[in-house]
């Protein structure tokens, strides 16, 4: 099928190839007579631009590079559709690839993004959070906006506040008598982990109360990971009567484990997940957690980063986006327990 050219406008229109070329780009010193023949040639020949072609005049390509981790995470995936949106309405296509758990950004990843001459990144995976050699490989001329940590850089960080996520979850459960609060973890060691245990501790200082590691468990993301901890967690503390999970999947696991445990939710153990996922109004009882601005997130990451991309690059800095807790029927008195 061929397409319809600049060329082709301006024969429909009768204007000059150099007039014609202009106004089908935005710009162009022509009355509203001329503007709008032309305007309507290239609605009646179906015209559509070649970005190809206004990129080299632009010098930019007006596409996105995103890298990314693993789309099976459901906070991820929101955090995607809200950078993919924002890009879209503001005329920006997404040049999209992932990284495996173990991969490295500098392997393939940004050089390929390089190559293809993209106007500015997004980076959307956790794995590169100690990545010290990534800093050195960036392009400095490059925009480039991160969802989570960079080592040694001055790129821009937006994300959720983590540890007022874990500080809100734990000073509910506080908040209605408990105690003995355990703490079902996202993976060891990362720094949304590391964030929301800072956050569940400052809440049981408050209340002058010591972590305990023994109330402390290792679940991950995943509902295998609450399911498989929360046995374990029950045999170590019977005393147990709240558990924080720090992803809602997690908590999902956390429930049916103490079903499993004829433990009743929340007469016997009061359950409290993070993210506020789809998911959590539905479980059984219906999940209380925090909610964790996934989706705009993504969008405020491209927002800033679209930004950037206009106005020459800026350094630095973190934003954080606030969370809250929505309490749902998985949470009750301790006091009426007892």
């Amino acid at each position: 099928m061929r397409h319809v050219s600049v060329k082709d406008v301006a024969a429909r229109s009768g204007v000059s190839f150099q007039t014609t070329s202009k106004v089908l780009n935005g710009g162009g010193s022509v009355s509203e007579t001329t503007r709008a023949r032309i305007l309507r040639a290239a609605s009646d020949l179906g015209y559509v631009p070649n970005l190809q072609a206004r990129s080299l005049v632009m010098q930019r390509t007006r596409i996105i590079g995103l890298i990314t981790g693993d789309f099976r995470d459901p906070g991820l995936s929101r955090c995607l559709a809200g950078a993919e949106q924002e890009a879209r309405r503001q005329g920006y296509a997404l040049l999209i690839t992932s990284i495996e758990p173990e991969g490295s950004l500098t392997e393939y990843a940004l050089p390929a993004m390089m190559e293809r001459r993209v106007d500015g990144i997004l980076l959307a995976a956790p794995q590169m959070e100690e990545d010290r050699a990534l800093s050195h490989v960036l392009d400095r001329t490059l925009p480039v906006v991160s969802l989570h940590h960079i080592a040694s850089s001055d790129v821009t960080i937006v994300a959720p506040d983590d540890e007022e996520a874990g500080y809100v979850a734990t000073r509910h459960l506080l908040e209605l008598g408990h105690t003995a609060i355990g703490v079902v973890t996202g993976v060891r060691g990362t720094r949304q982990t590391q964030s929301r245990l800072r956050g569940y501790r400052r809440a049981l200082e408050e209340s002058d109360l010591e972590l305990a590691s023994e109330l402390v468990a290792e679940g991950g993301g995943e509902v295998a990971g609450g399911l498989a901890v929360m046995p374990d967690l029950l045999a170590r503390r019977p005393d147990l009567t709240a558990v924080f999970c720090h992803h809602d999947l997690a908590a999902i696991g956390a429930l049916i484990s103490l079903r499993e445990a004829h433990r009743a939710v929340p007469d016997d153990c009061s359950v409290v997940g993070c993210g506020d996922l789809d998911a959590a109004a539905f479980t059984s009882p219906p999940l209380s957690t925090v909610h964790v601005p996934f989706y705009e997130t993504g969008a405020e990451a491209m927002r800033l980063l679209l930004r950037m991309v206009a106005n020459g690059k800026a350094s630095g800095g973190r934003i954080m986006l606030p969370v809250h807790l929505i309490a749902r029927e998985s949470t009750s008195s301790a006091r009426a327990r007892a």
